[in-house]
C-alpha cells in the first residue's frame, strides 16, 4: 500500500524558513514524479513545486520561483521542500503527491495518484 507522508510545517514569522519533508513508501517511484501543492482556505489548490525521482525536471510555480527550492534523497525516498524569504501569503496547508499519470503536465493536481494529509505551514507578520 502506498504511502505518502508530509513533516516539516509550523508557525515562523515573515522572513524565515521552514523545510518540509515528503516520505513515499509501499512501491518505487523511480521514473515519476513528486509535486507539493498548498491550498489557503477558501483558495484553489496551488502549484508550489515538482521533481522527477531522478532529477531531470524541476518546475516551481510564479509565486515561489526564488525563495523555494525542491529536492530529493532516492535512498530515504524523501522529497523535501526548503521555504526561504517567507510570507504571509505563503500560509496555508501544503501537501504531498506522488506519482504523476502519464498524460498530465506536473504542475496539475488532477494528475497524481497519491497524496499525503497535509502540513500547516503558517506565517505571521
Amino acid at each position: 500500500q502506498v504511502q505518502v507522508e508530509e513533516s516539516g510545517g509550523g508557525l515562523v514569522q515573515a522572513g524565515g524558513s521552514l523545510r518540509l519533508s515528503c516520505a513515499a513508501s509501499g512501491r518505487t517511484f523511480s521514473s515519476s514524479f513528486m509535486g507539493w501543492f498548498r491550498q489557503a482556505p477558501g483558495k484553489e489548490r496551488e502549484f508550489v513545486a515538482t521533481i522527477r525521482w531522478n532529477g531531470a525536471s524541476i518546475g516551481y510555480g510564479d509565486s515561489v520561483k526564488g525563495r523555494f527550492t525542491i529536492s530529493r534523497d532516492n535512498a530515504k525516498s524523501t522529497v523535501y521542500l526548503q521555504m526561504n524569504s517567507l510570507k504571509p501569503e505563503d500560509t496555508a496547508v501544503y501537501y504531498c503527491a506522488a506519482e504523476l499519470r502519464p498524460g498530465f503536465p506536473p504542475h496539475l493536481h488532477q494528475g497524481y495518484n497519491y497524496w499525503g494529509q497535509g502540513t500547516q505551514v503558517t506565517v505571521s507578520s
